[in-house]
């Protein structure tokens, strides 16, 4: 009798133990779904989260694109009028140096010997007419 107590007590403990476990494998399979349903939910929000982002992306490189063909615009125009300034700026440097040599003593020397030419020719010329009519 005593081996039967024995027997029957670790027989109703081992059922205690078998029915503990499927109680476990129970709750852990509600935990499962549970958790895969999360990692579904959190797939679904990390596809909208990529796809915002690739969104983003794509809106990001368009506006990244018209800022600069915008700028390229704008340096082509700037380097446009700096050649235009640059144009009038020798050309002022031109004419201001000839002013300037011009007004300058050697530029005044040399102004003279010009009209000077031109009158002493004139009055070599004139010169032998008097001299003849006299």
């Amino acid at each position: 009798m005593d081996n039967n107590n024995v027997n029957s007590a670790i027989l109703e403990r081992v059922e205690r133990v078998v029915e503990a476990l499927q109680d476990n494998s129970v709750k852990m399979g509600e935990l499962l779904a549970v958790h895969n349903e999360k990692l579904d939910k959190q797939d679904r929000i990390d596809a909208v989260l990529f796809e915002k982002i690739e969104s983003l992306h794509k809106d990001l490189n368009r506006e990244t694109d018209a800022i600069k063909k915008g700028c390229e615009r704008d340096i082509r125009k700037v380097d446009e009028r700096l050649r235009t300034i640059e144009k009038k700026m020798w050309s002022i440097f031109g004419a201001l140096s000839i002013i300037s040599v011009i007004v300058s003593p050697i530029g005044q020397k040399f102004m003279k010997s010009l009209t000077q030419q031109t009158q002493s020719s004139s009055i070599e010329i004139v010169r032998p007419l008097m001299s003849e009519l006299s």
